[in-house]
């Protein structure tokens, strides 16, 4: 008889967890708060308006845009294995809704917007914008030539530091300090430091560390500058459409058990063993779930609540995880419906010095068989889809957005910081005419007289963060973690991170149940062969308690250049095979 898995939570992590449970023969339940959609954060949902004039047929709305970068190895292959039937009835996945986005934008206020590719140039039209940038940059950012070489020196220190001192050194300084960030010039600061990082789910340059926040952006560079590679790809209809509901019929169709409107409201544990999890259905009535195993796959303030003296008893390294309620933050997208649609450029818009964190994406010009016309008032064309990742730094109206009392004030002042950045040099990109609604995700509650609320925040990875957090698998044996603050080799709070925590946890019941098949598939991130052995010298080093050294020149000492150099033709002969 096949053993029974209970999966609470039915975000990323929940349906990954289920995905690779269900394949390999086990009985699966998820059991999910959500009263009709999937993905946790990750949902698309349907906006029909205001209650009292609904639209007949609803506009997307986002919880926040969707984004994929090219190091996402894990979601991505779980995407490959799920079933999509496109419009003409042809079978396909749901990675082959993934398209590829082709620049980024850097817009400040006040200034012209800086375009730049995000991947390796292949036509002329490409160098051209590299030239571009080369030649308006300075005149642009205020960055300086000895800004860029200073910049460039800390990645390239980062990028031939080994893993073991990332992990141990730069995991205890943030981001601004190791670039110090304090003592160089304004643009340096906006544009290298604190602009990177708002493309990394809210985090913020003085309290990321540079083993995560560094890592990350090495991961983004080494793309850029791979021929092979694609650095961003973002869904080419909405979330649900393209990817979440598909899942879900296919998790259903294998066999999983889905109890939507289910909250888990407690973990018994009793002698060091999960007895059964306690589940509040949308009456208020409870009943007691019963399962060989359980997966908890709630977010990490939520995981605290659940949290007895029992569970930290069986394990006292949970504890950490009381602590590592303290580091969330608050993330949410706003989309704007606009009766133009403002393509902007093809792909992100990071807002440098928007007091919100503001980033946004033209949704319309990659959705490309998706009809807008027939949605909302009839009158949209466009879908201009905006993250807030910043709640708590004082706006252009003199408040913070969790301060505002309404939507609309949340709207006005992200729309009002939007213009600025891109309404510059008498162009006017944005105008009030154009938008025809918005939404704000209904996660941000507003009551009179009380402060505005956030049903779902967002684990933000701070400094001296990763010993607390737990692995997937706990010295209770029936009982595994599979959520954002899990560690994992992505080390951040994303889909891929809550993919390959559900990995993990599943691999750890395959390994107690003495599974002989194929465990789930576990990548690291992946770094350029031609820098291996600049890491192998800094391991020697590092386990020798030495610093990282600058060599003159980016010169190896004997015998490690000899290594080096045969390192580089061996590369060099395996790229040369792929191009043959």
């Amino acid at each position: 008889m096949a053993k029974k898995v209970a999966i609470l939570g039915g975000g990323v992590a929940g349906m990954s967890a289920a995905h690779e449970l269900i394949e390999r023969g086990f009985e699966v339940e998820v059991y999910e708060k959500q009263p009709h959609y999937v993905g946790g954060k990750a949902r698309s949902v349907d906006y029909f308006g205001e209650e009292q004039d609904p639209y007949l047929k609803p506009l997307p709305g986002e919880h926040g845009f969707r984004f994929f970068p090219g190091f996402y190895r894990h979601i991505v292959d779980t995407m490959q294995r799920t079933p999509f039937i496109d419009a003409d009835g042809k079978k396909q996945t749901c990675f082959d809704n993934l398209v590829f986005s082709e620049t980024a934008m850097m817009a400040s206020f006040d200034k012209p917007p800086l375009v730049t590719l995000v991947n390796f140039p292949k036509s002329l039209k490409d160098l051209k914008i590299i030239l571009h940038d080369f030649v308006e940059a300075p005149q642009v950012t205020g960055l300086t030539h000895q800004d860029a070489e200073f910049f460039a020196k800390k990645l390239w220190k980062l990028a031939t530091s080994s893993y073991q001192r990332r992990k141990s050194d730069y995991e205890r300084i943030s981001w601004w300090e190791y670039t110090d960030a304090d003592n160089q010039s304004e643009a340096y600061q906006t544009y290298f430091v604190g602009g990177l990082t708002r493309t990394l789910v809210a985090a913020k340059a003085k309290e990321v560390s540079t083993k995560t926040g560094g890592d990350i952006l090495l991961q983004l560079l080494f793309l850029m500058g791979s021929p092979k590679a694609h650095a961003d790809r973002v869904l080419n209809k909405p979330t649900n459409e393209a990817w979440l509901y598909p899942w879900r019929d296919y998790l259903l169709e294998k066999g999983v058990n889905y109890f939507h409107h289910h909250e888990v409201t407690h973990i018994s544990c009793v002698n060091g063993k999960i007895n059964s999890a306690t589940v509040k259905d949308k009456e208020g009535n409870e009943k007691q779930v019963l399962a060989d195993y359980f997966i908890s796959c709630v977010p990490v303030e939520r995981m605290n609540e659940l949290l007895t003296e029992e569970i930290l008893e069986a394990d006292p390294v949970l504890k950490g995880i009381q602590s590592l309620t303290n580091d969330v933050s608050w993330m949410t997208g706003i989309q704007f419906y606009l009766n133009k649609d403002v393509k902007l450029n093809k792909g992100h818009t990071i807002y440098t010095d928007s007091p919100w964190a503001l980033t946004s994406i033209s949704q319309l010009q990659f959705w490309t068989n998706y009809t807008i016309e027939d949605r909302g008032n009839g009158k949209v064309r466009g879908v201009f889809s905006v993250d807030i990742s910043d709640w708590f730094t004082e706006g252009l109206n003199g408040k913070q957005a969790s301060q505002c009392i309404s939507k609309d004030e949340v709207k006005d002042e992200v729309w009002a910081e939007l213009k600025r950045s891109l309404n510059v040099d008498g162009q006017e990109v944005l105008t009030d005419d154009m938008l025809e609604d918005y939404y704000l995700d209904r996660d941000i509650g507003f009551q009179k007289n009380m402060a505005t609320t956030n049903e779902e925040p967002l684990l933000v990875n701070k400094i001296n963060t990763w010993i607390l957090r737990p692995d997937a698998y706990t010295n209770i044996p029936n009982f595994f973690l599979a959520s954002d603050y899990v560690r994992t080799n992505t080390d951040l709070a994303t889909m891929e991170g809550a993919n390959e925590a559900a990995r993990r946890a599943v691999n750890a019941i395959l390994n107690y149940e003495n599974y002989s098949g194929k465990y789930c598939e576990i990548w690291d991130l992946h770094e350029p062969d031609i820098l291996h052995v600049y890491r192998w010298y800094d391991l020697t080093r590092f386990r020798k308690g030495l610093p990282w050294k600058v060599e003159k020149d980016g010169k190896l000492p004997f015998p490690y250049n000899i290594v080096n150099w045969l390192n580089i033709a061996w590369v060099s002969f395996k790229d040369i095979l792929g191009i043959l």
